[in-house]
């Protein structure tokens, strides 16, 4: 229960700074304003944010629950997380993060805001090559090694099977 609400109040700094604070400095500095009429665009944004954050809880919750830690780099999973979202790709976080600003873009109708989420997605992309992917190799070896072949890093699709020698 301790791993959890580490967790949750790890992910409630990444996500109010994130997700919350730098995309109203983004929304504000390119003077987008809430819509004055709420239509498909808005209700599809929302529910993109609501299935973005839904993924986001998920992934906080498994690597609390299953890997008894957090995603923050100070207080990492003790144990691999291959179950919950993470069977299907290796970075659903990030998705999740992703969508929830793309749905907010789309709620606003902000190219600015889409270009902060593509933006996300590039920097995130760089610390998973860059500092996760190594630190995970150097913490897990050959149970992340064979967990990579299985598993894709962004595109969702069924865990690959291991080919067995029958």
């Amino acid at each position: 229960m301790f791993a959890l609400m580490r967790a949750l109040t790890y992910s409630a700094i990444f996500i109010g700074f994130v997700l919350v604070f730098l995309p109203g400095r983004v929304l504000q500095w390119a003077g987008v304003t809430r819509p004055s009429v709420i239509g498909a665009a808005q209700i599809t944004g929302a529910a993109i944010v609501v299935l973005g954050g839904i993924l986001v809880v998920a992934c906080v919750v498994s690597f609390a629950l299953i890997g008894k830690g957090t995603p923050a780099p100070y207080d990492p999973p003790r144990r691999l997380v291959v179950r919950g979202p993470y069977r299907w790709v290796r970075n659903p976080m990030y998705w999740g993060a992703a969508l929830a600003l793309g749905g907010a873009a789309l709620f606003y109708q902000s190219v600015a805001l889409f270009a902060y989420a593509l933006l996300f997605l590039v920097v995130m992309h760089a610390l998973v090559l860059g500092y996760e992917e190594p630190t995970l190799r150097g913490s897990f070896g050959s149970e992340y090694e064979e967990y990579c072949r299985r598993v894709s890093r962004w595109l969702p699709f069924a865990p690959r099977r291991r080919k067995t020698n029958a």
